[in-house]
């Protein structure tokens, strides 16, 4: 009786420890593919170097679905590690806005909007308002973050909310128009996640004034109308004295309504060639594609149905590289592969390429959904749409460009066309500028949290493992379990019985 009294004190003892050492130290295994539980450099350094505390007001709800409430301890854990690491510069508070109508309010007057979830209470399903969100300021500034979707790239939401607020000098970065570029209200998506590094506003070129001696990196994205050969100039002397430029440019272009798809000629495809980068005025096609929908008639109805559109290649090949880090799927619409000829004074590193069943189609084509595709039809692979040259691309200066072999990728639209691109989509330009500016402290974090897993695409052994052994996987446990139990128990018995035993 007193070994097992002592034993209890010993187990709540070190219990108490445990919970006062807690409140000091804290300590989590990372065992995810994608490190999703480990903070990054990049917020390591946004904490560490913060010279104003910063003050996050977590409104979350107490009584939210399963799912939901693993948000809420993440979000909770992961805002003690970040004031652990900024020795108490971010301070945090959680507050359950359901508690009273004041709260509600308060919340709700922050930006705090609620969602509708379901909850299960006593075999009932009911419908409930559910929060979310944060606040985060620091000094007169503040950001809010609206509702922290399940899955999601946390760390991203945070660390990027705390270094917009905290950033004093922003660079600049320019947004080219005057050649039939998307108006910027289109790119209201790259806009927002471009805004927390940078200030990002148009400009145009004119044949007086060299407009572009403030920018660090030019954005060109998607023109239609040809470049005279002063703007072509301009840009050669932007790169002349080391600037960066983004293009997406459109070689080809397909209408969907006529069902037809041309050639796009604007100059940058010869002034691309002339510094050693072909883009081909052809169409990639790749098995791995999205679809569209079609409409068909039987009898006399008439029905829409989704079918694959080899011209829209989802990309998933990238390289090893800041910019492709952590991207899964991009979607290329109307996109040509490009080759580099250049000499040894540049190099060329290609960032996106196709899948292993890929082809070409020379401008310009007629879209057939009806027609049957086969294996035949995809004779070529790993075909590069997208890379990075850089060297002495004018003069003797360093210089470099990130070209993808499509404009319209990251362009969502305003107003009543306007639509949601992809996370990677986005990601992919934000990544890029970023990369061009030197300043790719938040690229991993961007693109950080598993966007996409098909299980179509796992190959059926896997699958068929995958599936055993999360099925026998607890039943081995419980048996190997039983086994040493009975060994233990059995060789105790034997003791037992020895002579002298006490």
């Amino acid at each position: 009786m007193k070994r097992t009294t002592t034993y209890i004190f010993i187990v709540v003892g070190v219990l108490i420890l445990v919970n006062l050492l807690s409140d000091s130290f804290f300590l989590r295994l990372d065992l995810t593919s994608d490190n999703r539980y480990t903070l990054s450099d990049a917020t390591k350094n946004i904490v560490r170097n913060l010279e104003e505390p910063v003050t996050v007001t977590a409104y979350f709800s107490e009584d939210v679905p399963t799912q939901m409430n693993q948000t809420k301890r993440d979000f909770k854990e992961m805002l003690i590690e970040y004031s652990n690491l900024s020795k108490g510069m971010v301070v945090f508070e959680f507050i359950d806005p359901s508690s009273s109508e004041v709260t509600e309010q308060e919340a709700m007057s922050a930006g705090i909007q609620p969602v509708i979830a379901t909850v299960r209470e006593k075999d009932q399903a009911k419908q409930q308002k559910v929060y979310l969100g944060a606040v985060i300021s620091m000094g007169e500034q503040t950001e809010v973050i609206p509702f922290m979707q399940p899955g999601v790239a946390m760390e991203y939401a945070l660390s990027s909310t705390i270094k917009k607020i905290s950033v004093m000098n922003k660079p600049v970065i320019g947004l080219l128009q005057g050649h039939g570029e998307p108006p910027v209200g289109a790119y209201a998506q790259a806009l927002s996640s471009l805004s927390i590094l940078y200030h990002v506003e148009p400009v145009t070129l004119t044949d007086t004034v060299n407009s572009l001696e403030k920018y660090q990196t030019l954005a060109l994205v998607a023109p239609k109308d040809t470049f005279p050969a002063s703007h072509l100039a301009q840009l050669d002397r932007f790169l002349g004295r080391g600037g960066s430029i983004f293009l997406g440019i459109n070689r080809v272009d397909g209408d969907l309504n006529t069902a037809r798809g041309n050639s796009v000629s604007t100059g940058l495809e010869t002034w691309l060639t002339s510094k050693g980068l072909i883009i081909e005025n052809n169409f990639v096609i790749d098995s791995r594609c999205a679809k569209i929908s079609v409409r068909q008639q039987q009898g006399v109805f008439t029905y829409t149905t989704q079918v694959p559109f080899y011209y829209i290649p989802m990309i998933s090949g990238f390289a090893d590289h800041p910019v492709t880090s952590g991207l899964e799927n991009v979607i290329l619409p109307f996109v040509s592969n490009m080759n580099y000829t250049g000499d040894t004074t540049k190099t060329f590193t290609p960032l996106l390429w196709t899948s292993e069943k890929a082809g070409t189609q020379p401008s310009p084509v007629i879209f057939d959904v009806s027609r049957p595709w086969t294996d035949g039809d995809f004779p070529l692979e790993n075909l590069t749409v997208g890379g990075l040259l850089a060297g002495k691309l004018v003069g003797n200066t360093f210089s470099q460009m990130i070209v993808i072999a499509d404009g319209d990728f990251p362009v969502n639209g305003e107003g009543q066309q306007a639509r949601q691109q992809g996370e990677d989509n986005i990601s992919l330009m934000v990544n890029s500028i970023d990369y061009l500016s030197d300043d790719t402290g938040l690229i991993e974090l961007r693109t950080k949290g598993i966007t996409s897993r098909p299980l179509d695409e796992i190959e059926d052994g896997k699958k068929a493992f995958l599936k055993y052994l999360n099925l026998l996987l607890p039943i081995l446990l419980i048996i190997i379990y039983g086994v040493f139990r009975m060994q233990f128990n059995r060789n105790l018995r034997i003791k037992r019985m020895e002579e002298g035993y006490v």
